[in-house]
């Protein structure tokens, strides 16, 4: 099989490529299960679990590592390919998920969890770490170097954000309760403010990444590209 110059190791293909999807996909379903399995009060209304940004964003990942797994046991470029196109945006979404949730966390939990709802450190991990890692590393070591721009990038961020607040404010108008409780204590102003803060950091997740790829495959056009962002030539 062919593959990018750029990159780092064989994908498709049926061994360690074929061994990180289904360790991925493994872990990304056993997430998703368990969410099925021990509903809390949110995923009870409507819109269910996929309210949440994290699971969204579990889901996307989910459908990119079965694609990828696919590639490897068929050695399907096609396959390859759509898993790609979905890692440039699940990926840096994942990455902006970890952040988030990890960060808020560290100031007051109580403001990314519903009340009364814990969640024991394995699911935990599950949900908001493993998908950054795993996306992380089919990226670095299993994909070629992303083409796309930070003007794209910035539009891809954009859109993704605002696309989840029209969302969460349409599962509001229904169910009369936000997914998150900071949503409940933030003005509409405020929400701009968080969402369009979320973008920038989406952003900022494409261009690390990309210069994290640079620096362990040595493409210096990736680094340069990453820190000078606004550079057009």
């Amino acid at each position: 099989m062919s593959q990018h110059p750029l990159q780092r190791l064989t994908s498709p293909s049926r061994g360690f490529s074929a061994l990180v999807h289904l360790v991925g996909l493994s872990s990304f379903l056993a997430s998703l299960d368990w969410q099925r399995r021990y509903p809390n009060p949110v995923t009870m209304r409507w819109g269910g679990q996929y309210q949440f940004l994290t699971i969204l964003g579990l889901a996307m990942s989910t459908v990119a590592f079965a694609c990828g797994l696919l590639a490897d046991i068929t050695l399907s470029r096609r396959l390859f390919q759509i898993k790609n196109v979905l890692s440039v945006c699940s990926t840096p979404l994942e990455v902006l998920v970890s952040i988030l949730y990890w960060g808020i966390c560290a100031i007051d939990k109580t403001l990314i969890v519903p009340p009364g709802y814990t969640l024991p450190f394995f699911p935990d991990f599950g949900f908001h770490a493993m998908p950054a890692l795993m996306m992380t590393l089919d990226l670095l070591l299993l994909s070629p170097p992303w083409s796309v721009r930070s003007y794209g990038a910035m539009s891809i961020s954009m859109a993704v954000a605002f696309l989840y607040w029209g969302w969460v404010e349409f599962c509001f108008s229904r169910n009369g309760l936000y997914p998150y409780p900071i949503f409940e204590l933030l003005t509409t102003g405020q929400r701009v403010a968080l969402f369009t803060f979320s973008a920038m950091l989406m952003t900022s997740s494409t261009l690390l990444l990309k210069w994290v790829y640079g620096a362990l495959n040595g493409v210096e056009e990736l680094k340069k590209e990453a820190l000078h962002p606004i550079k057009t030539d």
